[in-house]
């Protein structure tokens, strides 16, 4: 088993924004502002930001390896937007995992792109479609029908649009905590508090709801038994205790 989950928070892009609406002498502040304004006269009634405009904050992964089990968030509350994706590409250069996630077909990857693409951060091994690896022909990261990257949304829903549901509902119909501490259309206002270390813990509880979901996603489609899934599951338990910090603790007693 060589599996990573991930899940990214983003901000909006204040350095693309000044470029691109000319905005010169304005504040952070003002300039997301008028990017919101623009986004609702695209969509009528949403602020959500086009992918390429989201600047990545947080990554947070769940990687399972052999015998081990890791849950953390990828650099340092202080690194910049190019080490956290450099270090997200590089995990996939060094282990070749299935990578896990909630929308990250719809979202999170395509946010990446544009952001390496940024950045000018290379990922051979990601990127490729059988070109140098002949099995990335018929498996690879890009193609939406691949299990090389699984999207729990995308697939629970049957790649129907009109099913979809959110994780933090799935999560708590299964009985996990589902999110804890902010929702994500709040992360632009803690960032600007200053407060990544609780964005970083919220980016990292989602992604533990998100492995918990693929666990049980793996016993229904018969990749693990009920005793394997009990066994994983108690995995789980035991690095949140060892752990002992505030938002797993949280996350423990909302898990029951």
């Amino acid at each position: 088993m060589n599996i990573l989950v991930f899940d990214i928070e983003t901000v909006p892009d204040i350095d693309s924004g000044r470029r691109l609406y000319r905005l010169d002498g304005l504040g952070d502040s003002d300039i997301a502002k008028v990017m919101f304004h623009k986004r609702r006269e695209q969509t009528g009634d949403s602020e959500f930001l086009r992918h390429h405009l989201h600047r990545v904050v947080a990554i947070s992964a769940v990687l399972r390896h052999a015998d081990s089990l890791r849950v953390w968030s990828l650099g340092e509350p202080d690194s910049d937007e190019a080490e956290l994706i450099r270090r997200f590409f590089d995990g996939i250069e060094k282990y070749t995992p299935t990578l896990v996630s909630w929308n990250g077909s719809g979202f999170d990857l395509p946010v990446l792109h544009y952001r390496a693409l940024l950045h000018g951060i290379s990922a051979p091994r990601y990127w490729d479609t059988g070109e140098d690896d002949r099995e990335f022909k018929w498996n690879n990261y890009l193609s939406r029908f691949h299990a090389r990257h699984t999207d729990l949304m995308d697939v629970l829903s049957g790649y129907q649009a009109r099913a979809v549901a959110p994780l933090d509902e799935i999560a708590q119909m299964l009985g996990f905590p589902g999110k804890l501490g902010m929702h994500g259309s709040e992360v632009w206002e803690q960032y600007q508090a200053g407060r990544i270390d609780e964005i970083r813990h919220y980016c990292e509880t989602d992604v533990l709801n998100t492995y918990l979901v693929y666990l049980r996603f793996e016993l229904i489609r018969g990749n693990l038994g009920a005793a394997a899934w009990e066994a994983e599951t108690q995995r789980v338990r035991a690095l949140l205790r060892s752990e002992d910090r505030v938002h797993w603790r949280a996350f423990l007693e909302a898990w029951g």
